[in-house]
């Protein structure tokens, strides 16, 4: 669950400064509530950074700290983890437990999920170099762009010295060019149509199922036979700021050297990536023997070497997991962790529990964040002219039949704001562009009328919230 509040952290402080301490009030500002839970990630982010200082001997033997967070949906474990990895600017990775299968049957092998993390790193770190080279890539973009709006003059022959004439033009076109150039950072040549040579992207394809999977498979045909694939381009015909926009990506990619890329981020990735193993209690359980659940051991079994540390073949070589941090979670309201294989339990040896979220915390959520549901819903009416706000009590009230309807029915956590939010502004909603009464004020007593019936009916309950 994504709870947006006001981001305050200094643009100057690195994380090599942040304590456990200031690392929980960084998380404070997007997750209400869970003490516990954003200490243990905490001191498992300092851990990293205090490993990354130690001799490369000793930081070698020590592994992370691997988390279950227990607690009901909706509660935060997903967002805690995720906003760890953004304040350490690690990648992260999220996957479900229960999409994996044992080795032999249809379905995911656990080893995916390295491979998607690194897949994940690359961007990220081809995301940074662009940034470093995005203002040489415009520059360059610029030019190439000139030169199709005013191609340049015939170069003079070197045997013979310039003329007078062949000076002037040179001349005339420079102060031309530099016309165009005013024009086209104006965006009064947007509309222009220009030729340009574009990369054809049509290879050939095809895949062969391996013992691995099909994700195994990663044969580059523009690699193999560069002759025939490599160069091949095509005119086309677009408008100057489509140009404009292919032509500095085009420049990005090749000022990019992809190469020191693929190094930096699976280095990253094996140093400081984040997997979260959502519905790990999904495969907890022992065997039966048959049925649907017959598998639930095996990929315990499968997902123990990528904790313990293994080494994964990707398609950018072999990425080690032995300092990749596992952050599992769970409902865990079937089973509990001591049912996952020993082994298993070895290897998360940090346990923390998240609680439900109470009366108080509803109301905080609906309150505090940057992105509460009801600024986004006073955004959008006001989009129509209306002036939507909400009286406290409204809010109390909105917050005291979503933690009720938890009770009575599933507890989905702060997720029932959003039901509860869409029945009670509803009519609202449908009626926006026709009222006549363009200020409107949500008071408690709109919500009792708009939600006690639905409320107290169990069964419509179930249904509509």
């Amino acid at each position: 669950m994504v709870f947006y509040l006001p981001e305050t952290l200094e643009t100057t402080t690195s994380l090599d400064d942040l304590t456990p301490r200031q690392i929980v009030t960084e998380l404070d500002k997007y997750v209400v509530g869970q003490a516990a839970a954003k200490r243990s990630v905490a001191v498992a982010l300092r851990n990293r950074m205090r490993r990354q200082k130690l001799a490369p001997e000793l930081a070698e033997e020590i592994l992370p700290k691997n988390i279950i967070m227990i607690g009901p949906t909706g509660v935060g474990k997903t967002e805690i983890a995720r906003r760890l990895a953004r304040l350490a600017n690690a990648p992260f990775l999220k996957v479900e437990a229960s999409r994996f299968t044992e080795v032999g049957y249809v379905g995911r092998d656990v080893e995916s999920m390295v491979r998607d993390l690194v897949e994940i790193s690359i961007e990220m770190v081809r995301e940074e170099k662009i940034e470093e080279v995005a203002e040489k890539a415009e520059q360059n973009a610029e030019e190439r762009l000139l030169d199709l709006l005013l191609p340049p003059l015939a170069a003079a022959r070197g045997d013979r010295p310039s003329t007078e004439e062949e000076e002037r033009q040179r001349e005339q076109f420079q102060r031309t060019r530099e016309k165009l150039r005013a024009q086209l950072r104006e965006g009064k040549l947007d509309d222009r149509n220009v030729e340009v040579d574009v990369r054809e992207r049509n290879f050939p394809s095809f895949e062969i199922i391996t013992p691995q999977g099909v994700e195994e498979m990663d044969i580059n045909i523009k690699d193999l036979m560069p002759g025939l694939f490599g160069q091949r381009t095509k005119k086309r015909r677009m408008r100057v700021a489509e140009a404009a926009d292919y032509l500095i990506q085009e420049e990005e990619n090749r000022l990019i050297d992809m190469d020191q890329v693929t190094r930096t981020a699976v280095d990253r990735a094996e140093q400081s990536g984040i997997i979260f193993i959502d519905e790990i209690d999904k495969i907890a359980g022992r065997e039966r023997g048959h049925g649907p659940d017959v598998s639930r051991e095996g990929v315990q079994r499968d997902i123990l070497p990528i904790v313990e540390g293994t080494t994964v073949n990707t398609r950018y070589g072999m990425v080690r997991t032995d300092h990749i941090l596992f952050i599992a979670a769970g409902a865990f309201h079937v089973s509990k962790p001591s049912d996952l294989i020993p082994e298993l339990q070895g290897r998360f040896p940090i346990r923390v529990e998240l609680h439900t979220l109470s009366l108080e915390d509803f109301i905080r959520i609906l309150k505090e964040p940057k992105s509460a549901l009801v600024k986004q819903y006073a955004a959008l009416l006001e989009t129509e002219g209306i002036k939507l706000s909400f009286a406290e009590e409204s809010l109390v009230e909105i917050a005291r039949y979503a933690a009720l309807v938890n009770e009575q029915t599933e507890n989905i956590g702060a997720r029932r704001l959003h039901t509860i939010m869409e029945k009670l502004l509803d009519e609202i909603s449908f009626e926006g562009p026709d009222l006549k009464k363009k200020t409107v004020r949500i008071e408690a007593d709109y919500v009792q009328k708009q939600l006690a019936d639905i409320v107290k009916n169990q069964d419509l309950s179930r249904y509509i919230l």
